[in-house]
């Protein structure tokens, strides 16, 4: 009724408003008739078009019969068969729940008719048009078998609007690309008085898998600009996240999928304002907290490739290992798998106060090493990077993490609960590469006098040389550690310098020696006495 009476062709009637009823409810049609009983006429959502001639005889009768028969509402023109209306008829109107409006010029009804036509066909044409585009969308992206940030963003651009899906704990598992940061604040306590509730939120909700098998919920975080097509784009969404997750069911779940999604986002740059993160990353879960630390877990895994199918499920059980052991901490994190039998997780401690981050590194260092073991028979290691106060800088510094996992993987972890970037080193590095064969021909060349010259009857030169280097060639500590006079100490360093041809004394030639003797325990050559 607004649109109708903004009309020109409405206007220059010099409309008067009796009833405002309805007057922002959808027109179907438009109906002209100066009939007294239009009930068998009309089939509900009309507005009528008179002269008034049987609404000035009897206001009640006539507004009664259109009212029961759901017309919307009357444009009644005074002047021409009917001079002016009762008083009460628009009291009466208003009681009736209709719209009432008087022209008190004369207007042609055909112009109003053909006006108000015109706007509902190309109304009806644009929501067919736009049905139409939706379906194709969504089937499209179903064929093309994309992924759930696409599904969730090709609904929030038709939209113009942020959209959601959550999970049935009403954790944010996906948001559109642009959604601002405060609607994902608080997200779940909002979420769970929506759309129930004293305060529930003037959400778009749509549930998402079959109706006795609902898995989650798309949601519209505020109040939609068009209610109806909302509703429509989120149910063609809904399907087409069902269907993926049919296709997707034996693959990892939702919240991981989205973790990893929030972890790739950041790191290939998509996302980089550190407020949008945190939103997300809070919303899937993880704790707001005055530090985040990346962690790495690695399991040994065999260097040939095995069964593709296999491989990948032994991944997706690592991965919810890890998610299972670091929740049943009391702990937070975002886990991302970053390779075979690597995941990456960016953690929120339980407790980060004094030697709390300490204590809970080393207890679950030790329980991580004990599940791996139990559900994926190989051994793991628990690397930890630096602690970063935003969540993007610490999901950029799961490379560091991810490098020290990776060499101390490959070092004797001599019963260390975790690693960090101080506990691998120069040994660390050395035990990475220990299988190069230059560098195996660098030690072989460093040591070979001392090795070819092994004595069983004293210490021989290669122990003599390790513990010199590991004591920085402090002599009176040697000859103690070695239970050795100092003369014969002395002698026998002579003839290791005279054998190796170098000066022991020399800060380049300790080091060279010092990092040959290392490549060797790396391979276990030469093993320590």
């Amino acid at each position: 009724m607004a649109e109708v009476v903004a009309l020109p062709v409405v206007q220059r009637g010099n409309p008067e408003v009796l009833s405002r009823c309805r007057w922002h409810e959808p027109i179907r049609w438009v109906h002209v008739s100066d009939l007294a009983d239009l009930s068998t006429l009309l089939q509900g959502g009309e507005l009528v078009l008179t002269t008034g001639v049987a609404l000035a005889r009897e206001p009640r009768t006539y507004l009664s019969g259109l009212a029961e028969a759901g017309a919307v509402g009357v444009i009644v023109e005074v002047g021409t068969e009917v001079s002016t209306l009762p008083s009460q008829t628009g009291a009466t109107a208003e009681e009736l729940g209709l719209a009432l409006v008087v022209l008190h010029r004369r207007v042609r009804f055909v112009e109003v008719t053909e006006a108000v036509h015109r706007k509902l066909v190309a109304e009806q044409y644009d929501e067919v048009a736009f049905d139409r585009r939706v379906h194709e969308t969504f089937t499209e992206l179903s064929m093309k078998r994309a992924s759930i940030n696409g599904i969730v963003d090709a609904a929030a651009r038709m939209l113009a609007e942020p959209v959601v899906l959550e999970d049935l704990s009403h954790q944010a598992i996906a948001a559109s690309a642009t959604i601002p940061a405060d609607l994902l604040d608080d997200w779940e306590r909002r979420s769970r008085r929506s759309p129930a509730g004293a305060h529930a939120e003037p959400w778009a909700v749509t549930g998402v898998g079959p109706r006795s098998q609902e898995w989650g919920r798309l949601v519209v975080p505020r109040a939609p600009s068009e209610p109806t097509r909302a509703r429509m784009v989120l149910e063609r969404a809904a399907a087409a996240l069902a269907m993926h997750r049919m296709i997707e069911q034996d693959r990892t779940g939702l919240q991981h999928q989205a973790q990893s999604g929030l972890i790739d986002d950041v790191l290939r740059g998509r996302i980089t304002d550190e407020r949008d993160v945190a939103a997300r990353a809070q919303a899937l879960g993880l704790r707001r907290a005055a530090g985040y630390v990346p962690v790495t877990v690695r399991a040994a895994r065999p260097r040939m490739p095995t069964d593709p199918v296999a491989d990948h499920r032994r991944n997706i059980a690592l991965l919810d290992t890890v998610a299972h052991t670091v929740n049943a901490g009391g702990h937070s994190a975002l886990f991302s798998l970053q390779g075979d039998g690597e995941v990456g997780a960016v953690l929120a401690l339980k407790d980060s106060r004094g030697h709390g981050a300490e204590k809970a590194f080393t207890k679950l260092g030790v329980t991580l090493r004990e599940e791996v073991r139990r559900v994926d028979g190989s051994e793991s290691v628990l690397a930890v990077g630096s602690p970063a106060e935003q969540v993007t800088d610490a999901v950029a510094a799961l490379a560091e993490s991810a490098h020290v996992a990776e060499v101390a993987l490959a070092m004797p972890t001599g019963g260390r609960a975790y690693f960090r970037a101080s506990d691998v080193r120069l040994r660390g590095l050395v035990t990475l590469l220990r299988e190069d064969d230059r560098l195996q021909r660098f030690a072989e060349t460093e040591l070979k006098a001392v090795l070819d010259n092994d004595s069983e009857a004293t210490p021989d030169h290669l122990t003599v040389l390790r513990e010199y280097l590991r004591l920085a060639g402090n002599k009176a500590a040697l000859a103690e550690r070695l239970h050795m006079s100092r003369p014969a100490l002395y002698k026998r360093l002579a003839a290791i310098r005279t054998a190796l041809g170098v000066d022991l004394d020399d800060g380049e030639s300790m080091t060279s020696l010092h990092v040959a003797l290392m490549i060797l325990d790396a391979r276990g050559v030469g093993a320590r006495r």
